[in-house]
C-alpha cells in the first residue's frame, strides 16, 4: 500500500492508524533518510498505544527507548549500529519479544538479523511537506483503516 502525506500531521495520523493494527510481538522496520519523518511516524504509532506524542523524540544516542504501555512499546534506533555484533551488544534480543511492539528505525544497519515477517514502512521524502509512505505486512483487509 502506498499513501501520500502532505504534512507532518498527516504522517502522524498514518502512524496512529498503523499503530491501531499492531499487536504484541510485532516488529516494524521503518526506513527513510534523515528528515524523512520517521520519528513523526513513530509518534503517531506511539499515540495509538496511549503514549503522549511529546514524549517520543528522535533517539539520537539512545538505541532503545521503552515506553510503558500494554503491550510494551519499544522505539529502537539502529543508526549507530554496524552489523550483528553491534546489534548483539545493545541488548536488542533481550527486549523484543512476544509482549512488545518494536519500531526499528534504520533496520538496514542490522544486516539480515531482523525477521523477514516484520511490517515494513518506507517513507520517501518528495518535497518539503510531502512524503510517500509505503506499508507492507499489514493484512489487506485492514487497509481501509489507514
Amino acid at each position: 500500500m502506498k499513501l501520500l502525506s502532505r504534512s507532518p500531521a498527516e504522517t502522524e495520523s498514518v502512524g496512529y492508524n498503523v499503530g491501531k493494527l499492531l499487536t504484541a510481538g510485532t516488529i516494524v522496520k521503518l526506513y527513510g533518510n534523515l528528515g524523512a519523518g520517521k520519528t513523526t511516524m513513530v509518534r503517531g504509532i506511539a499515540r495509538a498505544f496511549g503514549i503522549p506524542c511529546e514524549s517520543v523524540v528522535s533517539p539520537s544516542f539512545t538505541i532503545i527507548t521503552e515506553y510503558e504501555s500494554s503491550p510494551r512499546f519499544l522505539h529502537i534506533d539502529l543508526y549507530r549500529i554496524r552489523g550483528s555484533s553491534d546489534l548483539e551488544s545493545t541488548g536488542f534480543w533481550d527486549v523484543i519479544g512476544n509482549d512488545a511492539v518494536a519500531i526499528v528505525e534504520w533496520p538496514e544497519h542490522a544486516g539480515d538479523e531482523l525477521p523477514d515477517d516484520a511490517v515494513v514502512i518506507r517513507i520517501e521524502h518528495l518535497s518539503e511537506d510531502e512524503r510517500e509512505i509505503s506499508i507492507e505486512g499489514i493484512d489487506e483487509k485492514n487497509w481501509h483503516n489507514l
